[in-house]
């Protein structure tokens, strides 16, 4: 069993709601990590240029770099495997958020704490959505059993794209992807 996201480009405008109620559920500073991140990318040339967004949080991989690497077993794999963080444990030495291809685990120094995208493991636990999901307006999110979502929402899914770059650690994300965010050739955009 894989637990894993959803996401569908061919929704997302970029709003960064899920961010913000992902930042307000974990209680954070607005200037702090961001555990769930949206980011704009073009790619093309005028005329042609194109938008799309990305929206990451951790990607609860099938062989989790930030877990191999931990010198503590503070990052750890829950029996589903949802990749959790133990604050008892962790002794911030920084090597899950220097392991982890996709920046999901995040140092805050004045803590010296690990903050990281835990699926809001215990909204699950009460039967409910993460919080990024059922906050998305556009409904371009979704949190489930990865071959459930897969059936859902069909078989042209992908789970790594040019601007997610690509890594051995089999991420349980699984992208509706809009044709420009196969393109090879973009840049992040800040709005």
């Amino acid at each position: 069993m894989s637990l894993g996201f959803y996401f569908d480009q061919s929704r997302c405008t970029g709003c960064r709601v899920c961010q913000i109620a992902c930042k307000d559920r974990q209680g954070l500073e607005v200037a702090g990590p961001i555990p769930r991140r949206v980011t704009t990318f073009e790619s093309g040339t005028f005329p042609n240029a194109r938008l799309y967004h990305l929206s990451v949080g951790c990607n609860h991989c099938d062989s989790p770099a930030c877990v191999a690497n931990c010198p503590t077993g503070a990052m750890y794999q829950d029996e589903s495997g949802v990749v959790l963080h133990d604050d008892e444990v962790c002794i911030g030495c920084r090597t899950c958020v220097n392991s982890c291809p996709y920046g999901a685990p995040q140092y805050v120094k004045d803590q010296n704490l690990i903050v990281k995208c835990d699926s809001c493991k215990a909204l699950r636990d009460g039967g409910l959505n993460p919080v990024c999901v059922d906050a998305c307006m556009m409904r371009a999110l979704d949190f489930g059993e990865v071959d459930d979502l897969v059936a859902k929402y069909g078989t042209d899914l992908v789970s790594e794209l040019p601007a997610l770059g690509t890594a051995e650690t089999n991420p349980n994300i699984r992208i509706k992807a809009k044709e420009p965010a196969s393109e090879t050739s973009f840049k992040e955009v800040v709005l």
